[in-house]
């Protein structure tokens, strides 16, 4: 898209930010008391405040001058979030059977990765739009495919193509591991910062959300 820069926040910073999923849901209470709830989103929003991992003056120099070209809010980048960037649990490794991203039916060629949250209830799949290159593994029903010669992964769409000949066949389920960033952008055009109250300890506010696909 070309108002995104395929870039990632400063690291070093941004696994020192606050933040996670936000929903928006309507909540009436009526007469009797009861609720009556409507979720107005679809899919979650993540919001950080990167604010918190500025520990001197020279992070934050590095801070302005990816907002600067950034143009604000503008443009959009990647955003590493700390908490949730793994197709698997925290402390492991992705794997190629992480997670199911479709069935085959012998013609489909290209999937999108997917995220599956939960799974007795109300399981939320999450689109994985920004995978970090390199990282992506595939798997077609408990066979780990190759990188080279089975399939191709769009860093900026989150798309895996298989190649020609190589269509997952009917039934065949698909799976994937990764890792992946949050696509985001600054939601403020003004960065304030308090250069005296900075040197007392102060952290300054750099507000930051999530672009949804």
């Amino acid at each position: 898209m070309a108002d995104f820069h395929d870039v990632r926040f400063p690291l070093d910073i941004a696994l020192k930010s606050r933040g996670g999923p936000q929903r928006r849901t309507e909540i009436v209470t009526l007469g009797s008391g009861r609720e009556a709830r409507n979720a107005r989103w679809s899919r979650s929003r993540r919001r950080f405040d990167a604010g918190y991992g500025v520990k001197s003056l020279g992070a934050l120099a590095s801070v302005v001058s990816f907002f600067e070209e950034r143009r604000g809010m503008l443009y959009g980048f990647r955003f590493r979030d700390r908490a949730d960037f793994k197709s698997c649990t925290p402390e492991a490794a992705p794997g190629a059977f992480d997670q199911k991203i479709g069935t085959g039916d012998g013609a489909q060629r290209v999937f999108q990765l997917v995220k599956t949250y939960g799974g007795a209830f109300a399981p939320y799949a999450r689109e994985i739009t920004k995978p970090v290159a390199g990282s992506v593994r595939i798997g077609v029903s408990g066979v780990e495919k190759s990188p080279t010669s089975d399939f191709d992964v769009d860093a900026a769409t989150g798309l895996v193509t298989f190649r020609a000949g190589r269509a997952p066949p009917s039934g065949a389920v698909v799976t994937a591991g990764f890792l992946f960033d949050v696509p985001a952008r600054f939601d403020t055009d003004y960065l304030e910062v308090d250069f005296a109250a900075f040197d007392a300890g102060e952290i300054p506010k750099i507000p930051i959300i999530e672009i949804l696909p």
